[in-house]
């Protein structure tokens, strides 16, 4: 079955299934123009396995196909991970 990423937009959240398993997320809140990514959690167990830069890549891909809204990185991970990626600088400027 493999890795899937799914946008759970009523609870605000971006999860990633490992075999149909939860094993983590990313977390949003709307504000305004942007879409803040506030926490990011991989399961213990699961880490070290690129989950978490599977995760989102996929939810900046998401937001960069579907919205319009800018990318604003209060969570650690996701500010990292868009420092390490400048192909994805135009989402936090839009």
């Amino acid at each position: 079955m493999g890795n899937v990423v799914v946008h759970e937009p009523q609870n605000s959240r971006y999860v990633i299934l490992v075999d149909g398993e939860r094993v983590g997320l990313t977390a949003y809140e709307l504000r305004d123009d942007a879409i803040v990514f506030v926490h990011t959690e991989i399961d213990p167990e699961r880490r070290e396995r690129g989950l978490a830069d599977q995760l989102v890549r996929s939810a900046l891909d998401d937001v960069r196909a579907t919205s319009d809204r800018r990318v604003v990185a209060e969570c650690p991970y996701v500010a990292r991970w868009l420092r390490k990626h400048p192909d994805y600088e135009d989402l936090r400027t839009r």
